[in-house]
């Protein structure tokens, strides 16, 4: 197993039970005490577990709890990769789709460079990095400017003002969290009213949502369940957030993620 791998299923375990001993996971994983250890440590590092005497738990999720880039990007790769391909195919050739900040969306921007004649509006650094890698002449990608938060979204006035003058076909929405009281949710005030503006700038929005987002809830909402013409969502989605969701939003898509065997032969 990969040391990413390996970090991944810790990770899960202790989403799962709340915490883990470093005794337990030697055992179960059969690798060192000092080979568990560093991994509680690079998780750590990340803002994903907070580490104990013997072990670690899970991390606090207030409602301003922010984490960084790198550290959600760890978070349900396989439910991510599986949601950016659905949602993918709902984007046609010669449209102007936004992007919203988040790994999720990051994720679906790598299947999008093979979109032709695509017009991009985004307001993430990481997004906008995605399409001037793959440097496609009949693709347009318009990053606006504003203020950078932890996850690497530019917001704002000055992203404020920019959203206000546009008008997209589709924004593919990247949130914090869901429910049914709040909808959909982000830690980051000024990233809400910027988010706000990329939904009323869009005929369709498309939120992309795995389901650990379902119970989560921020300290701003974004916009209403039943604004959403679209959720996509994985097959971990509970029968009740299914049932919550049919019933306020145009269309909920499930997908089905890979298995970490599957990924890595496919990367082959």
């Amino acid at each position: 197993m990969l040391a990413q791998q390996r970090q991944q299923a810790i990770l899960e375990r202790i989403r799962r039970t709340g915490g883990v001993r470093v005794a337990e996971l030697v055992r179960d994983l059969g690798v060192s005490d000092m080979t568990i250890r560093r991994d509680l440590e690079v998780l750590a590092d990340r803002g994903l577990v907070e580490k104990v005497h013997g072990g670690a738990t899970a991390a606090g999720t207030g409602s301003t709890e922010e984490p960084g880039f790198a550290a959600k990007s760890m978070r349900q790769q396989p439910e991510k990769e599986a949601i950016a391909r659905r949602a993918a195919e709902l984007v046609r050739p010669g449209t102007a789709v936004a992007l919203s900040a988040g790994t999720t969306t990051w994720t679906l921007a790598h299947h999008l460079v093979d979109v032709p004649e695509l017009t991009v509006i985004t307001n993430s650094v990481q997004v906008a990095d995605v399409f001037h890698r793959a440097a496609r002449s009949d693709q347009t990608v318009v990053l606006i400017g504003g203020v950078r938060t932890p996850s690497d979204a530019l917001v704002g006035p000055v992203a404020v003002a920019a959203v206000r003058s546009l008008n997209v076909d589709t924004l593919m929405l990247g949130v914090h969290g869901m429910s049914s009281r709040a909808g959909f949710t982000t830690p980051n005030l000024l990233e809400a009213e910027t988010n706000r503006e990329l939904v009323a700038a869009a005929q369709q929005l498309v939120v992309l949502a795995d389901h650990t987002k379902w119970g989560t809830v921020g300290i701003s909402t974004i916009a209403g369940l039943e604004q959403a013409h679209v959720v996509v969502s994985d097959t971990g989605l509970s029968e009740e957030a299914r049932a919550e969701l049919s019933e306020h939003v145009g269309t909920l898509l499930l997908a089905e993620p890979s298995t970490h065997a599957e990924l890595e032969a496919a990367a082959l």
